[in-house]
């Protein structure tokens, strides 16, 4: 359920306003135990969405390092070796 909640910090492009709202989006599914909330809850779970996503972009934006950016492309790579040694190979 978690699989879009990534590292966010220290990439270069900086993470997207899309991909901290996936991570806010997979975190709320988590913590509430619904991918799809009722209606009843639609707009708890917008909210706690939305402002997620908006405290997550300030931790972004205040984080501070001295290590060199990662990149994007190097990192997916290193993931999917991983997931093939895991996994093996399809």
């Amino acid at each position: 359920m978690c699989r879009n909640i990534r590292t966010l910090h220290n990439f270069e492009p900086h993470a997207t306003s899309e991909e901290v709202h996936a991570a806010a989006l997979q975190y709320v599914r988590k913590i509430s135990g619904s991918t799809k909330p009722s209606k009843a809850n639609q707009d708890a779970f917008d909210d706690a969405v939305h402002e997620i996503a908006h405290i997550t972009q300030h931790l972004l934006d205040a984080l501070v390092t001295h290590a060199p950016p990662k990149d994007r492309d190097e990192e997916a790579a290193k993931g999917r070796a991983r997931a093939a040694v895991r996994y093996g190979a399809a």
